[in-house]
């Protein structure tokens, strides 16, 4: 997907960075930097959601294929049964099995005793 920045949106970028001030032109081998900083902030907001979201569908399909919002769910899942629970007032919830070649489980830190 091609991206295009107006000089606009490069010098306001380039004064947030404290490249210029505002209302200074953008020197020409600072432009390709901040640039690179529009992409990158960019691409992390498309990766990275701030926040959990909630699946608008999830569609079961025989022989186990599982949609999320018409995506192939991207990880194995076990042949054990599922739990279904359908709530026509509300959320509805879907409870299945995950397969992972290694599991972690970090405790969390124990918190200081008030006196």
């Amino acid at each position: 997907m091609p991206l295009s920045y107006t000089d606009q949106q490069i010098r306001e970028q380039a004064v947030f960075l404290g490249l210029i001030e505002n209302g200074a032109e953008l020197p020409r081998h600072l432009r390709g930097k901040v640039v690179a900083t529009m992409v990158q902030t960019k691409a992390t907001e498309r990766a990275a959601p701030t926040e959990p979201q909630l699946a608008q569908t999830i569609v079961i399909q025989p022989g186990g294929t599982v949609l999320v919002d018409g995506e192939p769910f991207p990880w194995l899942i076990t042949r054990q049964p599922m739990e279904i629970l359908l709530d026509p007032d509300g959320t509805s919830t879907v409870r299945l099995t995950l397969m992972a070649a290694a599991v972690q489980i970090v405790q969390p830190e124990p918190r200081p005793e008030s006196e």
